[in-house]
């Protein structure tokens, strides 16, 4: 465990410890970023843990988000990564052998890393420990668990954890101190508990997109121009990370039912773009296979899998409908809150939170999603193609949803008060 120093502690400051579970790009990474930028640096001392160096812990160093990071590699990314570095796809393919030895020894490691943990949180005297995401919940229950820790606090993005592992998150769940969910999708899993449940949606930084959102204004963009799409073109886009149950095979079969309901000639007044990659602690390359069904089925130049892009609102400026595919109840995604943040209207399954940001007809389109709905996402894609001033002002109703609901200064103000209030200090 490997840290820097702290700056001076102030009587009034509540001492807490974020946990992250991932130091990777990604929903909860930028989500506590969010919360650490807007947190009153006078009243709340931030310390954060995480497994490795990487985007989470540069930026946080980059925005001067936290006065203290620790790095603590027993935080297990996959039960079988090396002990050395962070996992990629190779790994899944070791031989049995290697990768029961590496389970082996990653168990030992947590084990002795919740040992260092315990000493580490009793000496520091956290007021309160945050624990953003699946396994940091899991190790921050195990310390409430234990006598003379102090209050632990769940951020939960996750619909539900796999079948064995319930019962034992039911009774961590029964230690904590409060759960914040991030939207009302996610609750059900604490009926157990629903007193200390609070349903708090998750937010973006409108003040980094406000910058992109005056350049779009006067026509500035990146995709258009490295794709050779004209301004005429109606660009339907999406972006996440390029795995199964974000729906991009289905979206897919909605570019082909679209492409084949226009006819080539119309088909070319419109196109798709997907941006995104799948991450390397994924066994299989998703991404690589849809980019094999586009050729397969003749969308090569109607369909563009884009990959990887750090900053993706030079992208999102040059979208017109932000269309959103997920076929699992999708917690919050931020891609919706970042398409909205850009004006863009958005066209989604109905899964999971996504109704709780995206009102039918308002700020774009709902479709079923069990079964989803590809046919009707499609005829939905129609409309915005035939009816742009109409899906123009679904755009600008989307940004105002997001102003008055889902930005990250408020929703940083609130937990804050909920941690001033487990530390004991909202009294100056």
């Amino acid at each position: 465990m490997t840290r820097n120093s702290p700056f001076p502690e102030k009587s009034s400051r509540a001492h807490v410890l974020f946990i992250n579970d991932t130091s990777r790009n990604g929903g909860p990474g930028q989500t506590l970023l969010n919360i650490l930028k807007y947190l009153d640096p006078d009243r709340i001392r931030r310390s954060v843990m995480l497994p490795r160096e990487d985007l989470v812990s540069h930026r946080i160093r980059e925005w001067n988000a936290a006065e203290t990071q620790i790095i603590e590699p027993a935080i297990l990314e996959n039960l079988v990564q090396p002990l050395s570095r962070a996992m990629t796809r190779q790994d899944f393919e070791a031989p049995l052998p290697l990768r029961c030895v590496r389970a082996a020894s990653n168990i030992g490691r947590a084990f002795l890393g919740m040992v260092r943990l315990v000493a580490h949180v009793r000496k520091q005297r956290y007021d309160v420990i945050f624990c953003n995401g699946t396994t940091a919940g899991f190790i921050g229950g195990l310390l409430a668990a234990l006598p003379g820790m102090p209050p632990v606090v769940w951020h939960v993005f996750y619909p539900a954890v796999p079948r064995p592992l319930r019962p034992i998150h039911r009774w961590l769940a029964a230690r904590v101190k409060t759960i914040l969910c991030v939207s009302q999708a996610v609750s059900p899993q604490f009926s157990s508990c629903a007193g200390k449940v609070e349903i708090l949606h998750d937010a973006i930084d409108l003040e980094v997109f406000d910058r992109a959102v005056a350049a779009n204004d006067v026509g500035t963009g990146s995709l258009r121009e490295e794709l050779g799409i004209s301004d005429d073109i109606t660009l339907f886009g999406a972006h996440g990370r390029i795995v199964p149950h974000k729906g991009f095979y289905e979206l897919i079969e909605v570019a082909r039912s679209l492409f084949v309901t226009l006819g080539a000639d119309a088909a070319s007044q419109c196109r798709f773009v997907v941006i995104g990659d799948t991450p390397q602690d994924s066994p299989v390359d998703h991404l690589a296979l849809c980019r094999e069904k586009v050729r397969s089925l003749g969308l090569e130049g109607f369909m563009h899998f884009v990959g990887f892009r750090s900053d993706v609102r030079p992208c999102l400026a040059d979208i017109d409908v932000a269309v959103v595919p997920s076929i699992y109840p999708d917690p919050l995604p931020l891609s919706v809150l970042e398409s909205m943040a850009m004006k863009k209207p958005v066209i989604a399954f109905d899964m999971g939170g996504i109704g709780e940001m995206v009102r039918n007809v308002r700020e774009g389109v709902l479709l079923r999603g069990t079964p989803p709905d590809t046919d009707g996402m499609a005829r939905a894609c129609h409309d915005a193609l035939t009816n742009r001033e109409k899906w123009r002002g679904r755009g600008l109703a989307a940004r105002l949803r997001v102003e008055r609901h889902f930005d990250a200064r408020p929703h940083a103000a609130a937990i804050q008060s909920i941690l001033l209030h487990l530390a004991g200090k909202e009294i100056l």
